[in-house]
């Protein structure tokens, strides 16, 4: 197959999935998870449903998937902060209040995902029931454990340079950010969640 035509069916390839985990993320937004059907699925893409199931078997399977590239776009933007120029207590700083940004942007019409949250409806909503489904997969585990180590690495250093408290252990610590920032997505205004993260980086500086 000449290179340029495999190139050129791969973009399609891409695009076609793209369409439809974004279009399946958007109608389980709307009215649930329990309502989505393969066919409305295929119809508000614009593809066949026989495409449709060359791609995915079921809306579950498409669901997971969107939640993994959701997912992992998030970690991606998490790392990029880390790796900005500053200090360490700067980046430690950024990356919390990136992280709570996207607990607070969850909320929104992305139907964004979080990497430690638990939903806070009923279990009959069927929002609850997509929030349950999608941190079922072994992604939600890896990512989980990389933000981890992500935090406990930057709060060891902070602690070698003296700007965080040494007298409680990195993991703990870590742990409680990430905990703590959860509650960025009940918060009312980007002013509050900024004042959240303050908040939380307060609890990590050395008692004077």
């Amino acid at each position: 197959m000449p290179k340029l035509w495999s190139g050129t069916i791969e973009t399609h390839r891409r695009e076609v999935r793209e369409a439809v985990l974004s279009t399946t993320a958007a109608l389980a937004a709307e009215r649930g998870i329990a309502s989505v059907t393969m066919s409305e699925i295929a119809e508000r893409a614009g593809i066949g449903r026989a495409t449709l199931y060359k791609y995915f078997p079921d809306v579950e399977t498409i669901l997971t998937a969107w939640h993994e590239h959701v997912v992992g776009e998030h970690l991606r933007e998490l790392a990029a902060v880390r790796a900005r120029p500053g200090t360490v207590w700067e980046r430690l700083a950024a990356v919390l209040e990136a992280y709570a940004f996207i607990h607070h942007e969850r909320h929104g019409p992305r139907l964004v995902a979080t990497l430690h949250g638990t939903s806070h409806r009923h279990h009959g909503d069927p929002s609850a029931k997509l929030n349950a489904l999608l941190h079922r997969g072994e992604h939600v585990q890896h990512a989980q454990e990389e933000l981890d180590t992500m935090i406990r690495d930057l709060i060891k250093s902070g602690v070698k340079e003296g700007r965080v408290r040494r007298d409680v252990a990195a993991d703990e610590l870590a742990t409680y950010c990430l905990h703590a920032l959860l509650a960025a997505g009940s918060l009312p205004s980007r002013g509050a969640v900024q004042r959240l993260v303050q908040v939380v980086l307060s609890g990590l500086k050395p008692a004077k």
